[in-house]
């Protein structure tokens, strides 16, 4: 007789608690086979295909394409055994006498189905414990729309979760105002520590909210659209008098106006014209690390102009030799790998709780690269051990894989100093913000043609900006000062390079 397993959305690893479907790879009804990738997702470190532990027939999913689900949140259940070609849900995977719904299990005395072992950081598909009951806040709409296929819908007639700017169709919004439920004894619905920390650094009471996701799970954007709604309110909310219909109260703002069509997701009025714009998934992550950046490190800047016209011919000298062509920004890393050297208190990070500077003895060097999905900064690994030759063919392949989408989570964690070539933008110069938790940046602006004193006489050389932001607490000016100087004296004369080699 066939079972009906449940896939949840596993760990992905680098403490990611979250990631938003971006294309489903199976249809409900579909037969899959172990380890067969069933849809990609994307994290706020890259997309990635999630493979299925299971081998049957698919027969149900939870998530429309553009949703956002928790690591932990069910994925799609599989049928699989005996019966399984002809196995169907049901009823809708949404609703609470649905087969194949949320969190059916086999029992404990059931013999699950062999699976494939760990497909993903910390999943696994042998004997798993069994899942903790969630308790459901009440006068909640469960499941998805009828005939929908999916989980996640909002309630019969008002659109799919998280349609229309409003907030409208998504369970526990309602016109931009916040509807919570009915305080419950037992368990919170959120499984995400990054919600239960939102929640508690901003006083929110997370058993006052009705969340959206599956079995009334409270996501990150429940959070986040209370914490807005309270703050458009003003502090001026207050009750209904008496329960709806629906079970639930009301919080409404006094002013009527928050509440209009037209209403961005915070509930107030948003003028024509104007967008909103979520920052979720590759720029929320930046967002938030640039923001922590700023508060955190108490960062500094300085510059230096560099005659680039030697570095350049000794780059075209090596192209014009047999072998691979050499590429500028690999020139670079090269030369910030020397400058580490001489300086590594610019090659390390700062432990807060501990109070301690932590010097690395390796060099892990990441490199911004603009993609059609933002900002995101690949990662060389022991970028100090690797030649010219090697670290081109490296920037290479870890580009192209940044533009395709395909960089790994590991791929984009780990550096210990990071090199920004901005000049490709066709800029001079600015004002790097450190990547945390690295404690340095060295910046580089376009190398261009310019009146240039050179052995007593005025010439037109080649000439770039470079620019070091630094973290004053792991050193003071005349280290980050002897840092670029000698970055800019190797740019200048690369034979100062072979002292090092």
């Amino acid at each position: 007789m066939a079972q009906v397993l449940e896939f949840k959305l596993p760990d992905l690893g680098e403490g990611l608690t979250e990631a938003e479907i971006v294309r489903w790879l199976v249809q409900v009804g579909d037969v899959v086979a172990v380890d067969q990738p069933v849809v990609e997702v994307e994290t706020a470190k890259a997309m990635v295909e999630v493979p299925c532990p299971y081998g049957g027939v698919v027969t149900a999913r939870f998530g429309e394409e553009g949703a956002e689900l928790p690591v932990g949140a069910p994925l799609l259940t599989v049928a699989v055994g005996e019966g399984a070609e002809g196995h169907r849900p049901a009823a809708d995977p949404g609703t609470d006498g649905g087969a194949a719904r949320a969190g059916e299990q086999p029992g404990a005395g059931e013999r699950r189905s062999e699976g494939s072992g760990n497909v993903l950081v910390g999943y696994g598909t042998s004997e798993a414990p069994a899942r903790r009951r969630r308790v459901r806040p009440q006068g909640r709409a469960s499941g998805a729309a009828a005939g929908s296929g999916t989980a996640g819908s909002g309630t019969a007639g008002s659109g799919t979760a998280g349609a229309g700017p409003s907030g409208a169709g998504v369970p526990g919004r309602a016109n931009g105002r916040v509807r919570a439920a009915e305080p419950v004894d037992g368990p919170v619905p959120v499984i995400s520590p990054l919600v239960r920390r939102l929640a508690r650094e901003n006083d929110l009471d997370l058993r006052e909210l009705t969340g959206s996701g599956p079995d009334g799970l409270i996501l990150r954007a429940d959070v986040e659209y209370a914490l807005r709604a309270a703050a458009a309110q003003g502090g001026r909310a207050t009750r209904e008098a008496g329960p709806h219909p629906d079970g639930t109260v009301r919080e409404q703002a006094l002013a009527a106006p928050a509440a209009t069509a037209g209403a961005g997701s915070t509930g107030s009025a948003v003028p024509p014209g104007d967008v909103r714009i979520p920052l979720k998934g590759v720029r929320g992550a930046v967002a938030d690390k640039l923001a922590r950046s700023r508060r955190e490190i108490p960062d500094a800047t300085c510059w230096v102009d560099a005659d680039a016209t030697e570095l350049m011919r000794a780059r075209a000298a090596m192209n014009a030799a047999s072998g691979p062509k050499i590429s500028l920004v690999a020139l670079l890393a090269r030369i910030c790998t020397a400058a580490l050297a001489r300086f590594p208190e610019l090659n390390s990070t700062v432990d807060t709780q501990a109070r301690e500077i932590v010097r690395f003895d390796h060099v892990h060097l990441g490199f911004a690269a603009q993609t059609d999905r933002g900002l995101v900064v690949p990662v060389v690994r022991d970028a100090h051990a690797r030649d010219a030759e090697a670290l081109t063919s490296e920037f290479a392949r870890l580009t192209e894989a940044a533009r395709a989408g395909r960089l790994t989570p590991g791929e984009l964690t780990g550096g210990t100093f990071t090199l920004n070539n901005y000049g490709v933008f066709g800029v001079d110069g600015s004002t790097p913000i450190v990547n945390h938790p690295e404690a340095a940046m060295l910046g580089v602006g376009r190398i261009v043609p310019k009146p240039w004193v050179h052995e007593g006489e005025l010439a037109v050389r080649q000439v770039v900006q470079l620019s070091l932001t630094f973290d004053h607490r792991v050193c003071d000016g005349g280290t980050a000062g002897g840092f670029l100087r000698y970055v800019a004296d190797c740019v200048e004369q690369p034979a100062v390079l072979l002292r090092t080699l």
